[in-house]
């Protein structure tokens, strides 16, 4: 069977050949998140890596999770079956280094641990659970070429708020930018324990009235961190960027484009004004149940979850209102597979491997359907 791969220094699709299994070297990414379940297998090369093999399935593993405190045994044996599938998958690459890890879900269930040993004795895998703040350093990593400055903007940015809405939080970075040098500084994070799934079972899917009660419940929590760092004061002076990362803001540039199925070459990397996000959300709420669904940019696994994320991403837009948005479909695996990338190379003598191997995308062809919430 042919595998199909992504030369992240482009975008598009493109064949592995059986030669390309000796090129290596090569590395696994698992990111066990709340919702999902992904596995991202790459070739490292020169500037960064190449993606050879990738996975992903929802498996909603934070599902009852607010309600019990505890992973749902539905859920675990969800989560376990799509982890055997990228075992298996790893099997068929040589690789050098893997690292998994688990975010939201796993840190906050009582039996969280207990669990991520069973996945060990029955797949092998052995996942780590992540910091907040450790998602937020991989998600910066990954980001880090979208921080330049757009064509069209005369003033540089020199602050920057990126966020990451996942299952069951959002986490969110204000990034200090030097222009100059091209790097970016974590000034603080933060991590709100609301996401998709959580906001979906407090107040269901976001029809009618409970959308506002949605929005004002996550601003509540992020005014804490508008009140230690003062963002909205720095965004008045127009220079600050706006960076998402997220199936939700995927999903938004699709709708916003009017796509007729998700295209990863068309969106990540992709700045758009702030207005066509909100219109997209519009259109989003003027859809019933079985309307988002049919929808070619949500469909049915993730008809109920998508306007929860909206009211997310809406809440960070009306407190930090940002004239535009840079969409980012990357996330953790893309942080730790550019540093396993990075500590091969530096380990192995054959030079630096840099983060710059996102370059802003240049269309190849649609990859189907990466956007995962």
């Amino acid at each position: 069977m042919m595998r199909y791969g992504t030369d992240h220094n482009l975008s598009g699709p493109m064949p592995v050949h059986a030669s390309a299994r000796r090129t290596g070297p090569f590395f696994g990414a698992i990111d066990l998140g709340t919702n999902n379940c992904r596995l991202m297998i790459a070739a490292g090369t020169p500037t960064g890596f190449r993606v050879v093999d990738s996975f992903n399935r929802s498996v909603r593993l934070g599902e009852g999770l607010r309600a019990s405190g505890r992973l749902a045994e539905d859920s675990m044996k969800r989560a376990l079956d799509a982890l055997r599938v990228c075992a298996e998958r790893m099997k068929q690459w040589p690789l050098v280094h893997v690292r998994a890890v688990a975010t939201e879900a796993c840190r906050q269930a009582a039996n969280g641990r207990e669990f991520l040993a069973r996945v060990q004795h029955e797949t092998g895998l052995t996942i780590d659970i992540i910091t907040a703040r450790e998602e937020a350093e991989l998600a910066l990593e990954s980001c880090s070429p979208l921080f330049r400055q757009p064509e069209h903007k005369p003033v540089r940015a020199d602050r920057s708020v990126l966020f990451d809405i996942g299952g069951g939080s959002t986490e969110v970075a204000w990034v200090r930018i030097d222009p100059e040098r091209q790097t970016q500084t974590l000034i603080g994070t933060t991590s709100v324990p609301v996401g998709v799934i959580t906001l979906q079972e407090m107040f269901g899917e976001g029809h009618g009235p409970s959308y506002e009660t949605m929005v004002g419940h996550v601003q509540d929590y992020l005014q804490g961190f508008e009140n230690v760092h003062r963002i909205r004061r720095e965004v008045t002076h127009g220079k600050t960027r706006l960076i998402g990362t997220s199936g939700t803001v995927t999903t938004l540039a699709g709708v916003a484009l009017s796509l007729p199925r998700y295209n990863r070459a068309a969106i990540d990397g992709l700045t758009l004004p702030g207005s066509s996000m909100v219109d997209a959300i519009g259109s989003l709420r003027r859809l019933n149940h079985d309307e988002l669904a049919d929808h070619p940019c949500v469909g049915a696994e993730r008809m109920k979850f998508v306007l929860p994320g909206c009211a997310i991403f809406e809440a960070i837009h009306r407190l930090w209102p940002v004239g535009d948005v840079t969409i980012a479909d990357r996330g953790l695996r893309d942080g730790m597979l550019l540093r396993m990338a990075r500590d091969h190379g530096q380990r192995s003598g054959k030079g630096r491997h840099t983060t710059n191997r996102h370059a802003t995308p240049r269309p190849r062809g649609p990859f189907g359907t990466y956007a995962t919430i």
